[in-house]
């Protein structure tokens, strides 16, 4: 076999693809740094799914607004140390309005401006009810309330969730709660204690994963205070050519219909895949739910909607069942500022459930939340989700700060306000450009996939090698070498660094790259580097039988 040695040994391979791959990737980063010493050599680090872009009017209105902000603090009371008052509500949407005129040229005014009139005509907000709220919350002087979300800025996100997670094509009438919340992540681990603080879900119940997943999915069941049993369902679709399209076949979705199943979790579009779920899977998915297991509870993670054309989510198709997160991080370029939303709509299976717990656990969640009201008995699962991550003693403090809720209302209106879509468009295009070089440095045809959202990439080097060579070749690669060590070699190599597809529970010996955060032709030369070491082991199956 001739092919170069890694300072990784087989052994050692073998023992770090135990690990999740965002610590596995810790490893290969200081391989590939370790190589930039070499001439010209700049690591390129396609691992994480930071984007390098950020929408910029929305922070433009931000930072404009904080200037009105501070001109009506002061307007109460102005000391020269630098102590100022709070706004002032009576008069406060004249005076916002005259600033937005005064101050016409400066950068977001006219997105501060449309969004005013936007709250104001869409939603009848009274003036200074609407300026009091944005120059309060661009401050930060209060709690937030109502703590769940601010009086005038969940209806501007709701209409952001319509439009982007329901196609603007709701399937029911009716509204959703929403409860803004730090970044996706929160969201997750919000959602997991309240279901079982109230007894949705207990110690060891069955859930269901659709796989493959975002890895703290995989990890967070297994922790001893859940011990949940998992049934995998499966994305392993085939397109007739045999090549993976990662949807999930009518026979992964039968397992759904096991009412031991309580709860169903989901990452829509994917991740690792970025792929959405194709319109015949989802219409299955529904059908067996409807028909077969009518109270599983589901929650779909679909921060990478928006970069699919008219997405439409589990939320618009399964109302009822389901509970959606969605990030603004990625779409806006903003996972710094930690801006989540969990949405339910008002008519759900949750708060039907929660009438139907045993009496015994009945007393005891009403004695939980007997602080918060007369009433606990009638408290919504999403108000018992917010006072839950306050350790309900704390719900009076709970609720996402002004200035994020700001800043989540401005990306919403931003999208709102796009009515030709002029974002959407460079911000995807700008990902399938880069997944475009991915493939151009491959040297190999793309294949075009209406449900693709490009925010990632997942290439399996097992089919490559399956629909490429005999199964001579496979035996060999198998054989000789482990799962993740075109990862190792490309770190040392080429410093380039992957995660591995097998420690998102996809196959084994695929890699995902991240589309996002690295510059266009970067792709180009991630490809070529990955096509050379893919071939590198061919030369070396070829050599091994002379």
């Amino acid at each position: 076999m001739d092919i170069s040695k890694l300072k990784t040994s087989r052994r050692k391979e073998q023992q770090l693809e135990q690990l999740s791959p965002f610590e596995l990737k810790n490893d290969l980063i200081k391989l590939a740094s370790d190589q930039q010493t070499k001439p010209t050599r700049t690591m390129l680090n396609a691992g994480r799914g930071n984007p390098n872009w950020i929408a910029t009017v929305p922070r433009e209105a931000f930072f404009t607004l904080g200037r009105f902000g501070i001109d009506e603090c002061k307007r109460t009371l102005n000391k020269p140390e630098g102590l100022a008052g709070i706004p002032e509500k009576k008069g406060i949407g004249k005076r916002f309005e005259a600033f937005l005129e005064k101050n016409k040229d400066q950068p977001g005014i006219e997105h501060l401006k449309n969004t005013y009139k936007y709250g104001i005509e869409k939603h009848k907000y009274d003036r200074d009810s609407w300026a009091h709220e944005l120059a309060e919350g661009i401050i930060g002087d209060q709690y937030p309330s109502p703590v769940r979300m601010l009086k005038h800025i969940e209806p501007i996100v709701h209409d952001y969730l319509i439009q982007e997670m329901c196609g603007n094509n709701p399937q029911r009438s009716g509204k959703y709660d929403i409860f803004a919340v730090e970044g996706g992540t929160a969201a997750m681990c919000y959602i997991f204690d309240s279901l079982m603080e109230n007894y949705l879900l207990r110690k060891g119940d069955h859930i269901a994963l659709g796989v493959p997943v975002f890895t703290p999915y995989l990890e967070i069941p297994e922790l001893k205070r859940y011990d949940f049993k998992v049934t995998y369902v499966h994305g392993t679709g085939k397109n007739s050519d045999g090549t993976s399209n990662y949807q999930y076949p009518d026979e992964e979705l039968d397992k759904l219909g096991d009412k031991t199943i309580k709860a169903f979790f989901i990452v829509n579009p994917s991740n690792p895949t970025s792929v959405e779920i194709c319109d015949k899977s989802r219409k299955y998915l529904i059908k067996v739910v409807k028909n077969l297991n009518p109270n599983l509870m589901i929650l779909t993670d679909d921060v990478y909607g928006t970069f699919v054309p008219k997405f439409s989510s589990l939320m618009n198709e399964l109302p009822q069942n389901t509970l959606c997160v969605y990030s603004f991080s990625k779409y806006f370029g903003a996972t710094g500022w930690r801006l989540g939303a969990i949405a339910l709509y008002e008519d759900n299976i949750y708060d039907k459930m929660l009438k139907a717990i045993p009496e015994k656990e009945k007393a005891k969640t009403a004695k939980l939340y007997s602080s918060l009201t007369l009433y606990p008995e009638k408290l919504k699962f999403i108000d018992r989700l917010v006072a839950d991550s306050r350790q309900v003693a704390l719900n009076h403090t709970a609720g996402l700060s002004l200035p994020q809720q700001i800043q989540m209302m401005l990306f919403a209106s931003f999208a709102l306000l796009d009515k030709q879509n002029h974002y959407k468009k460079v911000c995807t295009d700008l990902v399938k450009h880069r997944f475009n070089l991915l493939w151009e440095g491959m040297n190999i045809p793309i294949k075009p996939d209406p449900e693709r959202a490009s925010y990632y990439c997942e290439i399996d080097i097992h089919e490559w090698a399956s629909k490429n060579y005999d199964k001579d070749f496979v035996t060999f690669l198998e054989k000789n070498f482990e799962p993740v060590d075109i990862l190792f070699r490309l770190a040392e190599k080429s410093s380039i660094v992957l995660l591995n597809g097998g420690g998102f529970a996809g196959p084994e010996w695929s890699v995902r790259v991240s589309l996002a955060n690295l510059d266009d032709d970067d792709y180009k030369t991630i490809g070529k580097k990955l096509s050379e070491t893919m071939y590198e082991y061919v030369e070396a199956w070829k050599n091994s039988k002379k």
